[in-house]
């Protein structure tokens, strides 16, 4: 169904990434387990349950699913309050990212599949079902999940030494911006037709939600376009605050209200940003990180230091993937996949704006940060790309402005300004 094609397609992403999804998956795989004596059981020999009673198997089954049920216990609690101290320290926008880490969720849905097939096993042994040939599959199986048991318990000893802390949560942050950063440096314009600006007799669609979007299904918008022999601008992509008095899109031409509903349908609007489309988002979450840190209650100057230098990191390799992808001029461009949908490229104002902005207005009266953040950006505008040198520019004479009105220290002020002497040479 048209309709719910792009919410089906976020949803169907999402839920591999769930806690629940991951338990209940081990827990079937655990009771699945637990029931495979009974049908292995008529192609084994007889003789050889003698030695394995049912009382050793039971003894067994009975410590993991009572040892089990107090890990679980144990691992749950811990990680809430890890995404508790994550939500305090850093910002609560981060703490999404710690439940989708997959060695917690595989650490805990291995604990409640094997307390599963524990219960499961004791209540087939008590029922006797297994029989002689199976007991002795199930006793094989007990051996290899207490391996399992093991290895997961020192993987997970390993993560909880991590998990909740500033410098895992910033590493985490950045990889899910690094991962929407590249693949938009790689395609500026999502395999859509580059940006031209709609003619003024274009059709503007809006809503009717007000919330943020989180997907805009361009496959979908092709094609409709196709269908109708239209083309779509995208006005509002992933990330963008929509309202009905801004429109989503506009169209060349005038299709009947059922088929403007389902353009309308292809932008997913949710009640919070996501990573996955919305690349700003993550330099969003970063620069809250040392806003955070920077504020008195925390006083972490050090922090802040640290997110400037991960947004510089991601900055240059963005910069980087994009020179790379709009190569040297010898090569064709790649025909875009939806040539009837337009859409703009990411603005290097929008992503310099979204962290040097705040931080130059919050660190303005400490030193060390303000040149941190005017090394990095002297950096940036040295990369070669000139809208980016252009940001810098704008970026450092407005921190400069805001500096020169908090640091008490002429001396201070004086180095602040040799270091932005760059923009002189641009």
């Amino acid at each position: 169904m048209p309709a719910l094609s792009a919410r089906l397609r976020l949803v169907l992403l999402r839920i591999p990434r769930r806690l629940w999804f991951r338990a209940a998956l081990y827990a079937l795989v655990g009771v699945g387990t637990a029931l495979l004596g009974t049908l292995l059981r008529p192609w084994l020999p007889v003789g050889v349950a003698t030695r394995i009673g049912a009382s050793a198997v039971g003894n067994i089954l009975g410590i993991l699913a009572s040892s089990m049920l107090a890990v679980t216990t144990f691992s749950l609690s811990t990680m809430v309050a890890a995404y508790s101290t994550a939500g305090s320290n850093a910002t609560p926008r981060a703490a999404i990212l710690l439940v989708e880490d997959s060695i917690a969720q595989r650490a805990l849905a291995t604990f409640i599949g094997v307390f599963l097939f524990s219960v499961v096993g004791l209540i087939a042994l008590s029922t006797g079902i297994y029989g002689g040939s199976g007991r002795v599959v199930l006793f094989g199986v007990t051996i290899v999940m207490i391996v399992v048991i093991v290895v997961t318990l020192l993987r997970w000893i390993e993560q909880l030494s991590k998990l909740g802390r500033v410098a895992e949560t910033i590493d985490r942050v950045e990889h899910a911006a690094r991962r929407a950063l590249q693949e938009r440096a790689a395609a500026p314009s999502l395999h859509a037709a580059d940006w031209e600006p709609p003619p003024p007799d274009a059709l503007a669609l809006h809503g009717t939600q007000v919330g943020y979007i989180a997907r805009v299904d361009l496959p979908m918008l092709q094609s409709l376009a196709e269908d109708h022999g239209l083309t779509v601008w995208v006005e509002a992509e992933a990330g963008h605050f929509a309202t009905p008095e801004q429109p989503l899109a506009r169209l060349s031409g005038r299709p009947e209200p059922a088929v403007r509903e389902q353009f309308l349908d292809a932008f997913v609007i949710t009640d919070q940003r996501d990573f996955e489309q919305d690349p700003r988002f993550g330099l969003v979450v970063l620069t809250e990180v040392a806003q955070r840190a920077l504020s008195p209650a925390v006083n972490d100057p050090g922090t802040a230091i640290d997110v400037l230098g991960t947004v510089t990191r991601l900055l240059c390799d963005w910069a980087a993937v994009a020179r790379h992808a709009a190569g040297d001029g010898h090569r064709p461009r790649p025909e875009p996949r939806y040539p009837r949908v337009r859409l703009r490229s990411l603005d290097p104002r929008d992503l310099l704006e979204d962290v040097y902005a705040p931080l130059a207005r919050d660190s303005a009266g400490m030193l060390e940060v303000a040149i941190r953040l005017h090394k990095s950006l002297a950096t940036l505008a040295a990369l070669g790309n000139p809208a980016l040198r252009d940001a810098a520019h704008a970026q450092a004479t407005r921190a400069l402005q805001i500096a020169d009105a908090q640091l008490v220290l002429a001396q201070d002020r004086d180095r602040l300004h040799q270091l932005a002497a760059w923009r002189n040479a641009t």
